[in-house]
């Protein structure tokens, strides 16, 4: 029988100390001495998944190969192990509640009172086993969002006090993450903090059995000590998480710190080799001494928050690090581009991504873009929504279509050269229900997506409604714009490229979400090489 390990990430003090990148890190440490490692994340809110909110709400809503929206730590896990993660591997409170409450009216209790101790911590229990019991794993590690001693993280933590106990201690670890504020008035670190926060995990019923403490200055070993004395740990338990330059440092911090050694020691797992990080530190080292730079317009509708764009910005640094070229992100709001206000916002950029988005909002901001780059043969790269406005553009300005247009905009649009998909027309219920997860494209073999992929037949992953319409593909492709990517089932298009310019593509599905550190996504590359031609012109 196989015999996985689990580790639990838990936070506290405040939100946002970066357990996603701890769990991640960690993770990659211990997939470098050979085990197999997966990560999952317990989301405490009620939404069934995060497809519905707003992405102001939760940033960016990742998509696996399976077709789950899930929380975009996903996407750091995947970046850092290089290995799809799916369904299994995002569980939140709703999805808890609706399964057991599914059981529940089809009469699976046989008339018990349904509680949330056994039935909901039963049920959690049952999600954070699903990955270990495949036998795929050896080491499953587990992120509680949120923080320790808030109402809704509870039944999570209780969830976790009962396993350790069903698992014994060299099964089952708990790792807790704390912030170790500087005081500048007192000109010291301040434990204080970390000690509340254990001592409210220890009232559920579950001691830490290492301490990860962010900070923003060295903590020294009186510090440690006092720590561990306190918060009932070893002193070589206590590690020390300082901020760091990249999210990208952070494996190599761990490692120095020794995380990965200390954790298979409480597993009393053996590992024959050391970490040895090679072809990520290859990334870092091109990432961090980059020879040439390039400027990309980034036209988006929640760029307040920077984080509905999480997995492009990550995408950028993968495709910089493999070109040696720094890509400065210069962020632009597609409700502030007007007639008179687009050369100038747009003025000096090497390359134009528009990004992906739903509903009307800002969407002639970013068909100008488009067309400024068209225009000014600047590279240009439209994913999902950016590519749709591409096809909108090129509609109105090069067919002359007046009222050319998207049915999403405009339901009674003269021309709806992006319309809903046949299957979406009866669906009323807005979660889970959109073409989601991976499809086969087929690559045209004279098209720079080909260029790029030198594949022709690749898989993407797709998060949308509507597509190109049909109706009009001959007309468009006869004046220029060419469908060079097309889904073998469906015949839809995927992918459009105008032939006469440096590099104009637009893509209906998502590439950020499948770039990682040790495979940058062949698009993007290949996009920042040609801001790289564009920027020496």
């Amino acid at each position: 029988m196989h015999n996985t390990k689990y580790v639990f990430v838990t936070g506290g003090v405040t939100s946002s100390l970066g357990k996603g990148i701890i769990a991640a890190s960690l993770a990659k440490l211990l997939q470098e001495r050979g085990f197999s490692v997966t990560i999952q994340k317990l989301d405490p809110y009620i939404n069934i998944d995060p497809g519905t909110l707003n992405p102001y709400e939760h940033g960016e809503c990742y998509v696996t190969d399976d077709g789950a929206e899930t929380d975009l730590d996903l996407g750091h896990y995947e970046r850092y192990l290089n290995i799809p993660t799916s369904q299994a591997n995002n569980v939140t409170t709703g999805r808890i509640y609706q399964s057991v409450i599914n059981k529940e009216r089809k009469g699976e209790f046989l008339g018990k009172t349904v509680q949330v101790i056994p039935h909901i911590t039963d049920e959690i229990k049952r999600r954070i086993q699903l990955l270990g019991e495949t036998g795929e794993y050896d080491i499953v590690i587990t992120e509680i969002g949120g923080t320790v001693g808030d109402i809704e993280s509870l039944p999570y933590v209780e969830s976790v006090r009962q396993m350790l106990w069903e698992k014994g201690e060299e099964n089952a670890i708990v790792i807790h993450l704390t912030l170790v504020p500087y005081l500048a008035a007192a000109g010291e670190l301040k434990t204080k903090p970390t000690q509340h926060s254990v001592k409210m995990l220890m009232q559920s019923g579950v001691s830490p059995d290492i301490l990860v403490c962010r900070t923003e200055h060295e903590i020294s070993d009186d510090i440690k000590r006092k720590l561990a004395l306190f918060c009932n740990v070893k002193k070589e338990d206590v590690i020390q998480s300082i901020d760091a330059e990249t999210i990208y440092d952070v494996p190599n911090l761990m490692l120095d710190e020794g995380l990965d050694e200390v954790v298979l020691k409480k597993l009393q797992l053996e590992s024959k080799q050391k970490p040895a990080l090679k072809t990520w530190n290859n990334f870092l080292q091109k990432h961090k001494n980059p020879k040439s730079e390039v400027e990309i317009g980034l036209i988006g509708k929640y760029i307040e928050l920077q984080d509905s764009y999480k997995s492009i910005t990550e995408a950028f640094i993968h495709a910089g690090s493999s070109n040696e070229t720094k890509v400065k992100v210069r962020w632009i709001h597609s409700e502030s581009l007007s007639p008179k206000s687009v050369e100038k916002k747009l003025e000096g950029l090497n390359g134009i991504l528009v990004a992906p988005g739903f509903g009307d909002r800002g969407i002639e901001g970013k068909i100008k873009a488009v067309k400024y780059a068209r225009e000014n043969n600047i590279p240009f790269f439209g994913i999902c929504l950016g590519m749709q406005m591409s096809v909108i553009e090129f509609a109105r300005n090069v067919l002359n279509l007046e009222g050319a247009s998207s049915s999403e905009m405009n339901k009674s649009a003269k021309h709806p050269v992006i319309n809903l998909m046949d299957s979406q027309k009866n669906i009323t219920e807005k979660g889970g229900t959109m073409r989601l997860g991976a499809w086969d494209c087929e690559i045209k073999k004279d098209s720079k997506a080909y260029n790029a992929y030198k594949s022709e037949l690749i898989s993407e992953r797709h998060r949308h409604r509507y597509e190109f319409n049909n109706k009009y593909l001959s007309q468009i492709e006869e004046a220029g714009l060419k469908a060079t990517g097309i889904n073998p089932k469906t015949g839809l298009v995927e992918v459009v490229e105008l032939k006469n310019h440096p590099w104009f593509v637009g893509v209906q599905y998502h590439p950020e979400y499948k770039s990682t550190v040790l495979k940058p996504h062949p698009l993007f590359v290949d996009f920042i090489k040609a801001a790289l031609k564009q920027s020496k012109k």
